[in-house]
């Protein structure tokens, strides 16, 4: 069954320690959108935040960096609380340092493909990931259609992956609807990012549903 790391982007950022209450039953994790107003024209999240929210899940909190400079937020975002962190490929002069960074404070670390990006572009970074996170639609949109080309990019990556016996997780980002989540799940996808899909509906109706595929 995909499992889910629920974007906290959709819920009600008013009363956020509410809804995440009301969701965490219903999922693996909980995912938090980091943007910095540079990299992505939103501003979303920071360290002092998350460490508030810490306080309010015993689940492990995923942070993605959609920042010019990943690796200076890599410290404060785990002295948050941050159980994973996750940065856009394109946005790190040297990814291999960033993901050392994240590992070494003893974090799972991931990277994200922009809907541009092949897979290709992961190749010296395989070995040093737990999360690849595909997106699919354009960075920092909310409510867009999922990119007709990620399947192909996750059967890509998911041949690499068992190929290799590699332990990362698929993850897929944006997009995320009732008709396109059944593609991401044949194509063999981890992990969805779900945000209206659990936020706006029954959480545990959405993963009956889930459960169905």
């Amino acid at each position: 069954m995909l499992k889910c790391s629920t974007s906290l982007w959709s819920a009600d950022l008013a009363s956020l320690a509410a809804d995440m209450k009301r969701v965490e039953p219903h999922t693996e994790r909980f995912h938090i959108d980091v943007a910095d107003g540079h990299y992505v024209p939103n501003m979303l999240f920071f360290p002092d935040q998350v460490k508030a929210l810490r306080k309010h899940t015993s689940l492990p909190l995923e942070v993605h960096l959609m920042t010019t400079d990943p690796l200076q937020w890599v410290e404060p975002f785990a002295d948050a609380g941050a159980d994973i962190i996750i940065f856009c490929l394109d946005s790190a002069r040297d990814p291999a340092a960033v993901l050392r960074a994240i590992r070494n404070r003893g974090k799972r670390a991931g990277v994200s493909l922009l809907i541009t990006e092949d897979i290709e572009l992961v190749e010296p970074l395989w070995k040093s990931l737990d999360v690849l996170t595909i997106v699919g639609t354009a960075m920092g949109i909310k409510g867009a259609e999922m990119d007709k080309g990620v399947p192909d990019k996750i059967r890509a990556a998911r041949h690499i992956i068992a190929g290799r016996k590699l332990p990362v997780d698929i993850e897929v980002d944006g997009g995320i609807r009732r008709h396109a989540v059944p593609l991401m799940h044949a194509a063999g996808a981890d992990f969805i990012v779900p945000g209206s899909l659990m936020f706006g509906e029954d959480p545990a109706a959405m993963r009956q549903w889930l459960a169905s595929l």
